[in-house]
């Protein structure tokens, strides 16, 4: 019964034209993106590494899949939370607008059930949206530009990949962007719980982000004890896999800290929809 429920809750999902927005969005920045680095890319990587130059004798074009990949990564995947909020923020709130909502909890699944069922449909669409990105960032890339070593310019300088070295770190690295995108959609669906309006619990989830990012941001010591606790603060933790050698420690912390926000979100949502008082 909950498989079933699962699978209802996702072809509602389906059904729901913003559902579709992110996948168009996504296709098309990543178009844009590829034909502007296509057109005039040798340009963006001289002006980039025209520092390192100075010290480096480097030969033929860095410009290649995986770097292209990489600055798409880059690019978008911070606004990646925005899509997948529009479709979870929805998923309880949207329905408890509508009265669809009192019905589904006379059915025999527990509301526990209910609400796990709306959170995995939410992961799954989480993981399709991450997934798409993926295949339009690595597969048109590597169609337009061919493969190669992956030149990455960090604070500790000039990293070069060889390019059997890189696969591996792209999966990693799409693996941990998923628990950071994981922790959006539970705190969007958890906020659903809260609301009879889509809108509100997508704006609270993305001014929360932009809250605790200003707070990662501000070199202010107040904020100091509470900066690595912070799920914002791993957003971008996908990029220590490109990096050599791995942090791992650092991996697996961030790992960790999402995987809390994860289940804490889960027990704060369940509690409060069983003590939900569903009248319409």
């Amino acid at each position: 019964m909950f498989i079933a429920a699962v699978v209802n809750e996702f072809i509602k999902i389906a059904a729901k034209p913003r559902s579709y927005l992110g996948l168009a969005a996504i296709t098309v920045l990543v178009g844009v993106i590829e034909l502007a680095m296509y057109l005039d890319g040798e340009s963006y990587v001289r002006l980039v590494t025209s520092g390192i130059e100075q010290s480096f004798d480097l030969q033929g074009s860095l410009l290649n899949g995986h770097l292209m990949a990489f600055i798409v990564l880059q690019l978008l995947i911070i606004h990646v939370p925005l899509l997948v909020a529009l479709v979870t923020a929805d998923l309880i709130s949207g329905e408890a607008a509508t009265g669809t909502l009192r019905m589904l909890i006379t059915r025999p699944l527990s509301r526990t059930a209910l609400w796990m069922a709306k959170c995995t449909a939410g992961a799954l669409y989480t993981l399709l949206i991450l997934v798409w990105l993926g295949m339009c960032a690595l597969g048109i890339s590597m169609a337009l530009f061919g493969s190669g070593d992956l030149v990455v310019l960090n604070s500790d300088g000039i990293l070069i990949l060889q390019q059997g070295d890189i696969l591996w770190r792209f999966l990693n690295g799409f693996a941990l962007a998923y628990l950071a995108l994981l922790t959006v959609s539970t705190l969007s669906l958890t906020l659903s719980g809260f609301s009879s309006n889509s809108l509100g619990p997508m704006v609270v989830t993305m001014a929360l982000i932009i809250l605790f990012t200003l707070i990662g941001t501000l070199d202010v010591q107040v904020f100091d004890p509470i900066r690595p606790f912070l799920f914002t603060t791993h957003m971008a933790a996908w990029r220590s896999f490109f990096e050599d050698p791995l942090r791992t420690n650092d991996i697996a912390a961030s790992a960790v800290i999402l995987l809390v926000h994860i289940f804490v979100l889960m027990g704060v949502g369940i509690w409060h929809f069983n003590r939900k008082d569903i009248t319409i």
